[in-house]
C-alpha cells in the first residue's frame, strides 16, 4: 500500500492496519497532498456534530498507541505522526543523530531547560502533562517554555506520547480532551527498541527512511521527502 492509493479509514483497526502496513502515517494534511488521516477518513470518523460531539479518530488515538507499542509525537514539521515500531529505530536514529541524550548534553548540542524537563520525564514516565508541568515548577507564576521544550524532545525522538487520559466527573465518566501521557521511547518501547536504535549510523538510517518514503509516497519529489525527514 502507499498514499496513492484509494482507501479510507473507517475503524480503529483500519488504523492500526495502516501503521503497521506503511509505518508513517500523519494526523493532518501537510505538504504532501494525501499523506494523512485527515485525507483518508471514512465519513462519521474524523468528527461528528451533535450534544456530545463525538470525535473518533481523536478518540482512537490513545488505545491505538497503547494497542500497537508504536510511537506518536510532533515528529512533521511541529504536526502528530504515528510511527510504527518497525521504523521508529531508523527515525529516532536520525533525528538524534547518533547521540543518547547525555551525549547530545556533554556535546553541548542541547540547553539545560531540556536536559532538565527530560531527566524529570524520563524519572517520572509515564507521566500526564499536566502532572509533569507540576513536578517541573511550570506554569503562569513558575517557569516558562515547557511547550517549547517538549516539543523540541518530540521532534529529536527523546520524548514520545504513549497515552490520552480523560478528566472524570465525580460518577466516573470521563468528559473532555484527552491528556497526554508523555514518556521515552525506551520505557514505552522497551530492549528492542534500545537494542535497534543505534544499531545503524545514522546515515545509513536516513538512506533507509528515504526508500521507504519513497514507497509509500511514489509521486513526491525528493526535495519533499528531504523536508519531512528533517
Amino acid at each position: 500500500m502507499n498514499f496513492n492509493d484509494k482507501f479510507k479509514i473507517r475503524s480503529k483497526q483500519d488504523l492500526e492496519d495502516l501503521i503497521d502496513e506503511v509505518g508513517f502515517v500523519p494526523f493532518f494534511a501537510n505538504e504532501i497532498e494525501g499523506f494523512s488521516i485527515e485525507e483518508h477518513i471514512g465519513k462519521g470518523c474524523w468528527y461528528t456534530d451533535g450534544d456530545n460531539g463525538f470525535w473518533p479518530a481523536w478518540e482512537w488515538k490513545g488505545p491505538v498507541i497503547t494497542d500497537m507499542k508504536c510511537a506518536y509525537g510532533k515528529f512533521l514539521r511541529g504536526k502528530a505522526m504515528y510511527i510504527s515500531r518497525k521504523h521508529f529505530p531508523d527515525f529516532a536514529n536520525y533525528r538524534r543523530d547518533g547521540y543518547d541524550f547525555d551525549s547530545r548534553y556533554d556535546d553541548g548540542l542541547a540547553s539545560f531547560y531540556d536536559k532538565e524537563l527530560y531527566e524529570l520525564l524520563a524519572e517520572n514516565a509515564p507521566v500526564m502533562s499536566k502532572q509533569l508541568k507540576s513536578l517541573g515548577g511550570y506554569g503562569k507564576t513558575g517557569k516558562k517554555g515547557f511547550d517549547s521544550s517538549i516539543s523540541r524532545l518530540q521532534k529529536q525522538c527523546y520524548v514520545v506520547i504513549s497515552d490520552f487520559c480523560y478528566e472524570k466527573d465525580r460518577f466516573g465518566n470521563a468528559y473532555g480532551w484527552g491528556i497526554a501521557e508523555y514518556s521515552t521511547p525506551e520505557k514505552l518501547m522497551g530492549k528492542k527498541f534500545t537494542d535497534s536504535v543505534y544499531k545503524r549510523s545514522p546515515e545509513e538510517s536516513y538512506e533507509r527512511l528515504v526508500g521507504h518514503f519513497a514507497k509509500i509516497l511514489p509521486n513526491a519529489d525528493i526535495s519533499d521527502i528531504e523536508r519531512i525527514l528533517k
